[in-house]
């Protein structure tokens, strides 16, 4: 009797402590954001520090919110189950807002909106737009919007973890294009200067991407809209736009 007593008070104890360590951790004034750090010029790294332009965004968003932004890299193949173990707050890298997302995510106002691209090697003769891709193989991040787009079109998709693996996959001859954001695109071209590849046709869609938050998160999602609002009648989202893209895309 006296064991199982012990036993018992042991285990309370130790729930009682799992609970305070978990609580200690929940710091209101830190915002945690999920992103990849690894998908230029929207999230990565630069001489040792995380930049891009989805990074001064969402700290900028942070000043107007008055929390510090910690952020935590993950793959984006994990990022959204990152975001529902509540290992972050939120998710900022570049999410497309989709009707199938909008039922599983609280998701902001766009503030980037672009169109998609389909890319192949330069000495490509068959593929010009989403039609050419049936049948042939594209090399995507399984659970991003552009892999949803080429297989619709009826192109095999090959999994990869970020667009430059992509297009490394595309310059050995490993897969036929893949489709992708044209800013991201175009950032790729001016950074590298790579001429073995190239941008063969549109998808004709326009992209707006948003910030992702669990559903029960309406509140934060909230205050980043209104923060989002605040940062597009001052001018530093256009400024912030301008400095990474030459032009506004936020709206």
């Amino acid at each position: 009797m006296r064991r199982k007593l012990f036993a018992a008070v042991l285990a309370v104890v130790a729930a009682t402590a799992a609970l305070t360590a978990c609580s200690s951790n929940d710091d209101p004034n830190v915002l945690k954001v999920g992103t990849e750090g690894t998908y230029s010029p929207f999230s990565y790294q630069e001489n040792g520090a995380l930049t891009g332009y989805d990074i001064e965004v969402v700290e900028a968003i942070g000043e107007k919110l008055g929390r510090k932004v910690e952020f935590v890299q993950t793959p984006w193949d994990a990022i959204f189950a990152g975001l529902e173990s509540k290992r972050f707050d939120l998710v900022a890298n570049q999410v497309t807002i989709s009707p199938e997302r909008a039922q599983k995510y609280s998701l902001s106002q766009p503030y980037t909106v672009s169109d998609g691209v389909i890319v192949a090697k330069s000495d490509n003769n068959g593929i010009h737009a989403l039609a050419d891709l049936n049948g042939k193989t594209c090399a995507q991040s399984t659970t991003s919007n552009w892999s949803k787009v080429a297989s619709g079109a009826g192109c095999k998709v090959e999994g990869v973890e970020g667009f430059v693996q992509a297009i490394q996959l595309l310059k050995n001859g490993r897969v036929d294009a893949t489709v992708n954001d044209t800013l991201a695109v175009a950032e790729y071209n001016k950074k590298t200067g790579d001429n073995s590849v190239k941008v063969v046709g549109k998808t004709g869609e326009t992209s707006r991407q948003g910030f992702a938050a669990r559903k029960d998160s309406q509140q934060l999602i909230d205050q980043i809209d209104t923060a989002l609002d605040q940062l597009r009648s001052d001018g530093t989202l256009a400024k912030i736009s301008e400095k990474y893209f030459g032009t506004d895309v936020s709206k």
